[in-house]
């Protein structure tokens, strides 16, 4: 069975997305960041399984976020289903439960800091999941960027762990095993919340990525 994507975002609005970006580049520029980083996620979710297999999971209104039109324009075909509970674990597992409810079967969860996501990454995160219960990508800072479980329903742990922390993924990773799950790897990426994160990442991006088109064009507006 193909897996569903699961997106978790919050709408970009400018002094409530990537306030630690904001504070280097300005709350404005950091939400048109958010927004086309947001964009990148939602086109490469779509190229990989199609539409109709992919969820999002949102925190807010995208008719008040930056680049609003153009996200729901992405987001045709897809489903969207509101953010609940009351912290970041707590949703996370709401959102992975929703997705249990609506039909059985394996999901693959992203968020909106990684536009450097290819299908071939989210491939090797779907075929790992044949061999293995969950897979979990580490990202640089000490947290991951994507986790797929066969049985969305395992995502309950997640509200036991601390998010945010530089040992946030070593402590979902050792969640999972406690839950009894095997745990497969993937790659490991750069999240951005800062300017020296986004730096990185948009070497890492597609030539096609909203992300770094508008990075790029921000640099050069600076010389």
């Amino acid at each position: 069975m193909t897996p569903r994507l699961l997106v978790v975002a919050k709408a970009p609005v400018a002094g409530l997305v990537k306030t630690r970006l904001g504070a280097e580049v300005g709350m404005e520029r950091a939400a048109e960041l958010a927004a086309a980083a947001l964009l990148d996620t939602l086109r490469t979710c779509t190229a990989t399984v199609g539409a109709e297999r992919c969820r999002l999971a949102l925190h807010g209104d995208l008719t008040e976020a930056v680049d609003g039109r153009r996200l729901l324009a992405a987001l045709v075909g897809w489903r969207i289903h509101p953010q609940r509970g009351h912290g970041l674990g707590d949703r996370l597992a709401a959102a992975h439960l929703d997705l249990a409810d609506e039909a059985p079967g394996p999901v693959v969860q992203v968020g909106m800091d990684t536009p450097q996501v290819t299908a071939d990454l989210l491939g090797h995160v779907i075929d790992g999941l044949a061999d293995h219960d969950a897979v979990l990508g580490d990202a640089e800072d000490g947290g991951w960027w994507v986790l797929g479980l066969a049985d969305p329903r395992k995502a309950t742990v997640l509200r036991a762990v601390p998010m945010s922390t530089p040992t946030t993924g070593i402590d979902t990773r050792r969640a999972l095993e406690a839950a009894g799950l095997s745990v497969g790897r993937t790659a490991v990426l750069d999240d951005v919340d800062t300017a020296v994160d986004a730096a990185s990442v948009v070497a890492e991006c597609p030539d096609d990525s909203a992300f770094a088109r508008l990075w790029s064009g921000m640099q050069v507006r600076a010389r």
